[in-house]
């Protein structure tokens, strides 16, 4: 479990960070051409948008690396990771794969307490 926590945390900050690029560079887009904004629409929360697009795909990658090691740590991050973009961004055809596979990612950290196979010490 705990490497498939690995994998879906990895995977989905990838994608959330694709996500955020293009989040990012629309909010400065609307900010230096007015008539872009007045076109395809305003953003609300420029600030909220902006952070979204930064950390979360930096906790949901961070969580992803963290899990094999510390799967409680590397789980919460990449929850808080799902949860920062869904707030942000809401539940759509380009976030739903994001806020899925950290959704997942995190649970499967979570649920992973105890090492999946027993291993000698020695």
């Amino acid at each position: 479990m705990r490497n498939a926590a690995l994998i879906l945390g990895i995977i989905g900050g990838l994608l959330a960070m694709i996500v955020g690029f293009f989040s990012y560079g629309y909010t400065v887009l609307t900010e230096t051409h007015q008539e872009v904004s007045q076109f395809f629409g305003q953003v609300h929360d420029v600030q909220m948008i902006r952070l979204a697009s930064f950390l979360g795909p930096l906790l949901a990658i961070a969580g992803g690396a963290m899990a094999r090691v510390r799967a409680l740590w590397g789980g919460v991050l990449m929850l808080v990771a799902a949860g920062l973009f869904y707030v942000a961004f809401g539940f759509g055809v380009f976030t739903m794969f994001p806020i899925g596979f950290c959704l997942v990612g995190g649970l499967f950290a979570l649920a992973a307490g105890k090492p999946d196979e027993p291993k000698a010490h020695f």
